[in-house]
């Protein structure tokens, strides 16, 4: 939290432009006092606490609260370059425009193993990690490139898309997870709006050493699976074919590739079966929006 308010505070757009606010979605660390260093410091920067689990609830405070048109959703552990804000603003300039993302670079805590590293320097992207690099040109990109750690949305926009669905609850409460912020991506690229990729909308990422694991990887695929029955649940409003989902798991012996395909059919499944038996969770998912 510190480090990104930092970067915030380093910003070559002039403080008086925007607003920062902070959404403690029930912590139980030192948010508050961290926040009280900052406000010194910065301009325009609130605090709200939100005891509510869910990570949708605290980006919904943001909606409610926020006293401008163009909102930037960052993660508390995240840096931003320092013309952040900048570039963003640079972006909405076209008004067709109502989502725009940027590089989410990895900041390893210690040597990541090579498995992962090569993943990394393969593809760009490491989507389980929330990393991405796109290049260093801006571009219209598809939406589904803009994850939740650094998503700058257009305020009616997000209110026509009825808001965030549920996301990142605590393991615990993990059936009443949803799809997140991918159900605006989604409404943004069927309504014909634009996405932007921008390089100079980015930001540094931590990546702690737990989360650089095949177990980590395999919990995300875990949830992933979770998500997409939550989709596809909302869009076709039937259960699928379990028993095909089951024929597809893989046995021993099995690539990380292959665990993280059997721990994303075990995600499916488990939401699928949970919705069938507790009337309540499939109301919950069918839910028009989640605002309240």
């Amino acid at each position: 939290m510190a480090k990104a308010l930092g970067s915030i505070e380093r910003q070559t757009l002039p403080e008086k432009l925007f607003e920062i606010l902070v959404i403690d979605n029930g912590s139980a660390d030192n948010t508050r006092e961290i926040v009280k260093q900052y406000e010194a410091k910065i301009e325009n920067l609130r605090y709200f606490y939100d005891a509510t689990a869910g990570l949708h609830t605290g980006r919904h405070v943001g909606l409610r609260e926020s006293r401008a048109d163009l909102l930037v959703y960052l993660d508390d552990d995240v840096e931003l370059f320092p013309n952040h804000l900048c570039s963003v603003l640079e972006s909405f300039e076209d008004k067709c425009v109502a989502l725009v993302g940027g590089k989410n670079l990895p900041v390893f805590e210690e040597n990541p193993p090579a498995w992962l590293l090569s993943m990394w320097r393969k593809e760009g992207m490491v989507g389980q990690l929330s990393v991405l690099d796109l290049g260093d040109k801006m571009k219209e990109i598809d939406s589904s490139f803009v994850w939740g750690c650094n998503f700058s949305v257009r305020k009616s926009v997000l209110y026509l898309a009825n808001g965030f669905h549920p996301d990142a609850f605590p393991q615990e409460f993990i059936r009443l997870r949803g799809d997140g912020e991918s159900h605006v991506s989604d409404y943004v690229k069927e309504n014909g709006y634009k996405t932007i990729y921008n390089p100079g909308a980015s930001v540094y990422h931590f990546v702690s050493k737990e989360r650089m694991t095949e177990e980590y990887f395999c919990k995300r695929m875990f949830n992933q699976g979770i998500s997409n029955s939550y989709s596809k649940l909302r869009k076709y409003q039937k259960f699928s074919d379990l028993k095909n989902r089951f024929e597809k798991k893989i046995i021993p012996p099995m690539t990380l590739e292959d665990k993280m395909n059997n721990a994303y059919l075990d995600g499916y499944i488990f939401h699928q079966i949970e919705c069938l038996k507790d009337a309540e969770l499939l109301k919950w998912v069918l839910k028009e929006r989640y605002f309240e």
